[in-house]
């Protein structure tokens, strides 16, 4: 499918041709999917007629439901001040939740402007945290618009993110210690001082060492921070760290494979909610796990996008109708 007709589809699903399409597919868009390392179909690799009967079924979208909030603002300082201006309660949460969403792509800290544009449908989660089903952020400096919709994969046990063009906005560690998760709530890149790469799982779930090693601490430190926890000792001398576990299934001086459960996820020690904190140290540093592991980035598959498709429509013309509505 051309560059036009993308667009073309894009301002039917908006229900809207106000919006600014032209900002979706920038020119480094191709060397962006050049890096990615799934090689799957593309949205564009779609059969026409196929996304033609996706784009009539959106005329019989239902309406947002009353539990989601739509804000659309302009950036005035940071993204938090932002927020606070369109007089949202939980603004600095809201933000943090926001950041991670896009912060593979763009530097929220030093690469929004004044007149960027942030567009978000939210509501407040059973747990009191901001819970996004969709994210929109205009850039100037990049030249284009991220996207980021809530939707499950049908391979997936929990939902992700995905931008417009079927590309997950987050990257997953290669040899994850983690295969199942609901989200990535921390990173060493995100501002926040945090020594570790935090993954919301429920309780329970199987965690695994991704290379062989020996076992050389088992619930070490303070439990009061650390909860049921292990140390193991990769054969290069990095320490991965796996704290607040909920059963911890190795024992101390075992030498275990790559692959091996070391133990299931819990809610122990100072966790606000059931994750596991994943953390790499080399001597007295603190290493990144995106930059030991390396990352890969998912992308739909031909046979998924038109249901993608298909359930973000409601999303998407929530935003535009809101856009509509401020002319």
């Amino acid at each position: 499918m051309s560059d036009n007709k993308q667009y073309i589809l894009y301002g039917i699903l908006a229900g809207s041709l106000l919006f600014n399409i032209g900002h979706i597919f920038s020119s480094d868009s191709a060397d962006e999917i050049a890096e990615l390392e799934k090689e799957e179909v593309m949205p564009e690799d779609i059969d026409e007629g196929v996304a033609q009967a996706e784009v009539q079924d959106l005329e019989h979208q239902e309406a947002l439901s009353s539990e989601w909030t739509v804000v659309k603002a302009p950036i005035t300082q940071s993204l938090t001040h932002t927020f606070v201006n369109a007089n949202i309660e939980k603004a600095d949460a809201l933000s943090m939740v926001f950041s991670r969403l896009f912060i593979w792509d763009i530097d929220m800290g030093r690469d929004l402007m004044k007149g960027d544009q942030v567009e978000v449908i939210y509501r407040i989660g059973d747990d009191g945290h901001p819970d996004i089903g969709a994210a929109r952020l205009v850039s100037k400096k990049h030249g284009k618009t991220y996207t980021a919709f809530k939707w499950k994969a049908p391979e997936d046990e929990f939902s992700s993110y995905w931008s417009f063009d079927g590309t997950e906005t987050n990257h997953r560690l290669k040899n994850s210690p983690i295969a199942d998760f609901e989200q990535i709530t921390s990173l060493l890149k995100d501002g926040r001082g945090h020594k570790g790469m935090d993954f919301k799982a429920p309780v329970g779930t199987s965690t695994t060492t991704p290379k062989s090693g020996k076992v050389t601490r088992v619930n070490f430190g303070n439990f009061r921070y650390n909860g049921n926890c292990v140390e193991i000792e990769f054969s290069d001398g990095t320490l991965a760290k796996y704290l607040h576990m909920e059963k911890i299934l190795v024992k101390e001086g075992e030498y275990v494979k790559a692959g091996t459960a070391v133990g299931l996820v819990g809610n122990t020690g100072r966790s606000y909610a059931p994750h596991l904190h994943y953390q790499l140290n080399k001597g007295e540093r603190v290493l990144d796990p995106v930059d030991y592991h390396g990352t890969i980035r998912r992308k739909l598959s031909n046979s998924t996008t038109p249901d993608f498709l298909r359930d973000i429509g409601v999303y998407i013309n929530a935003l535009d109708a809101s856009i509509v509505a401020d002319l």
